[in-house]
């Protein structure tokens, strides 16, 4: 199976961009599979029902989120009207929507994806080690599923190494974000888990991570706020991983970065 998996989309700019692209990169790199981190796609924080429904039609098969998934306190509905979009499975039970589902594959195959938020740096939550456990237990990897999709929503690259580790060979793909930075360890770890420390954003990278410039500088220089955090809306860059697995076992056997257009130079899985 071929599963692609497509950092935080940030502000109009990534949306657009990725929503462009993705029917013409599900058909390109003949994906199976493709998950999209959407908690900033409405304007940099959060997402709303029309977002949701606009990845679903482009091609996304399930969306996940992190700390800002309930930031658009208006469109909360969308976590129970749709399975489709997860929130971390390490908040509190009584949150709206589900931190982890399996979803149809092709072929009458199995995905089970689950989402956690890290504990250094971010929002209070419950260990999502403990949390990822209970989600993975119930569902083994090559038997009861043919794939795991594990996305860590966390600000410190050693906990989510840390929590790649702690999966390898549970998990087919275990994938950073949050940070908004692409990191160069795309890797299959010692037990057959595809990893990278952070996807990177699908936004536009003259800024600061992913904000118009201007206001992280002038509160980084001053110690001031002078307005609102603002979307960049210059050119955008979709950054992303994809793995294929092995149809027996579901662990991966190749993992590829993704990164196409705006301010980063490109990269992308060679298919022979």
């Amino acid at each position: 199976m071929r599963i692609a998996v497509f950092g935080d989309v940030m502000g109009r700019s990534g949306r657009t961009l990725l929503l462009e692209r993705l029917p013409g990169l599900r058909k390109k790199f003949a994906l199976d599979f493709i998950v999209v981190n959407v908690e900033n796609a409405a304007g940099g924080f959060g997402v709303t029902r029309r977002i949701v429904e606009d990845f679903i039609d482009a091609g996304a098969d399930v969306m996940t989120t992190g700390n800002h998934a309930y930031d658009q306190r208006e469109e909360l509905d969308v976590y129970d009207r749709e399975d489709r979009i997860l929130r971390p499975v390490n908040f509190p039970s009584s949150n709206p929507g589900r931190g982890s589902g399996v979803f149809p594959g092709p072929d009458g195959t199995s995905i089970l994806v689950a989402h956690a938020q890290g504990q250094h740096g971010m929002p209070s939550c419950d260990d999502p080690f403990a949390a990822l456990d209970r989600e993975l237990g119930g569902a083994v990897l090559g038997q009861d599923v043919d794939a795991v999709i594990v996305d860590f929503h966390a600000e410190a690259t050693s906990e989510k190494g840390a929590m790649g580790h702690y999966l390898d060979g549970r998990a087919s793909l275990v994938v950073g974000t949050h940070t908004h930075i692409p990191t160069a360890d795309d890797r299959i770890l010692p037990g057959g888990t595809g990893f990278i420390t952070d996807l990177g954003m699908c936004g536009d990278y003259d800024s600061v991570i992913g904000m118009d410039k201007a206001e992280p500088m002038r509160r980084f220089t001053t110690k001031m706020p002078g307005g609102r955090f603002m979307p960049a809306s210059g050119e955008a860059t979709i950054c992303g991983i994809m793995i294929d697995t092995d149809p027996r076992t579901g662990l991966a056997r190749t993992i590829d970065p993704i990164r196409i257009g705006g301010h980063l130079r490109s990269v992308g899985p060679s298919l022979d």
